[in-house]
């Protein structure tokens, strides 16, 4: 049971790491730190994009629309930290 819980929590980090990761690359593109032309890392974010996507749809439909910034990140990676502590508090 505990390796089990073990494996979810180290998923639960990487999908934290993912979303970090998009948020960074998205930043330096807003701010052209990096080039969008830059294919290696425009595939890279769409890839993570890709792969996020399905947990942040949910929560941007029950979110206010705030204009430009999207908080959707942010709620998602308190909930995978509730999750981790749940776990936590499992094994």
């Amino acid at each position: 049971m505990i390796a089990i819980i073990q494996i979810l929590s180290m998923v639960v980090n990487a999908i934290i790491f993912l979303v970090i990761i998009q948020f960074v690359i998205g930043l330096l593109f807003a701010f052209n730190v990096i080039s969008p032309s830059n294919q290696f890392l425009t595939q890279v974010y769409r890839s993570i994009q890709s792969l996020l996507d399905p947990l942040l749809q949910p929560i941007r439909r029950l979110l206010p629309a705030t204009g430009a910034i999207d908080f959707s990140p942010l709620v998602l990676i308190l909930l995978l930290n509730a999750v981790i502590i749940i776990l936590g508090n499992i094994a």
